[in-house]
């Protein structure tokens, strides 16, 4: 397996995990509040990670630090816990799909990277095989469940393309610790002012907190992190669309949900705009290098 293969791979286990979460709390955190949920998941995970490299950032990369860490967490996570409680999962995943074509659009501009079209015509198949996926007739619509939906996709979008553009001297690892532990460090007070005070975890509890934090978070987004720095921006972005396959699979599979013909057929379609994102990737990665080079 080449190298370019290996990092797709590798990178697309993370959003495969993601797909976990609605499962995981909704059948083991259900009397947890959403951003303190969100809080547990992230900060000790960084805090672990930060034992573990035992380095801190130094000079410009504390600002940076945090801005990716809201970004990618604090801010991201917020306002999709907010859209997901005022829509139903399936206009979120479906706004939130929106992601690679914001991705694209901000890498012209910070990364100098050539929209090309089909880059955008995967990321509109992609969208179109998540709405068909999720979305049922009897969805309603919120304008601020809408709001937080397109507001948590441009903070992830920017978070992903920030993430390329700064790249620390120092491992995925190390990045990752950092990240979860300010984001989590910022989720804080969301958690301990705004929401119930945190219940005593049972055994369940425990063990869907432990696999948030260790898989969903500290795993995940080294995985997810080192794709950001080795493939491109477009290219790793589009690989959240498995999220929501894998979810609608999860709860097929351990919820007793229907999967529907017009559900296979948009899993499909998420497949296909996937394969067609990757097709740019060599042609791509050629110009990065060559810019490199020329530094």
């Amino acid at each position: 397996m080449s190298g370019r293969n290996s990092d797709l791979l590798l990178t697309t286990i993370a959003p495969v995990i993601w797909g976990s979460t609605y499962l995981v709390t909704t059948q083991f955190l259900a009397n947890f509040s959403p951003m303190t949920v969100a809080m547990l998941r992230a900060l000790p995970a960084g805090l672990l990670l930060l034992l573990i490299v035992r380095e801190l950032p130094t000079g410009l990369w504390w600002i940076r630090t945090f801005a990716l860490g809201a970004l990618n967490f604090s801010i991201f996570w917020s306002l999709l816990f907010v859209s997901a409680y005022r829509l139903p999962g399936g206009v979120a995943a479906t706004i939130g799909a929106v992601q690679p074509l914001i991705v694209i659009v901000l890498a012209h501009f910070w990364l100098g990277n050539k929209i090309r079209l089909l880059s955008i015509l995967a990321a509109m198949i992609g969208l179109g095989g998540v709405a068909v996926l999720v979305l049922t007739p009897e969805t309603t619509l919120d304008p601020i469940g809408i709001a937080a939906a397109f507001a948590g996709a441009f903070s992830m979008a920017c978070g992903i393309v920030l993430t390329r553009k700064w790249q620390p001297p120092v491992s995925s690892l190390t990045f990752t610790a950092w990240q979860l532990t300010a984001g989590g460090i910022l989720l804080v007070p969301f958690a301990l002012l705004l929401e119930p005070t945190i219940p005593v975890p049972t055994p369940a509890n425990m063990m869907g907190l432990v696999w948030l934090g260790l898989i969903g978070a500290a795993l995940s987004y080294i995985l997810w992190f080192r794709g950001v720095a080795k493939l491109d921006a477009a290219v790793v972005s589009s690989l959240g669309f498995l999220s929501p396959v894998t979810a609608v699979l999860l709860g097929w599979c351990f919820l007793n949900q229907n999967l529907t013909p017009p559900q296979i057929i948009g899993a499909l379609f998420v497949i296909v705009s996937i394969w067609l994102g990757q097709r740019e990737t060599p042609i791509a990665r050629k110009r990065q290098t060559q810019c490199a080079h020329s530094r």
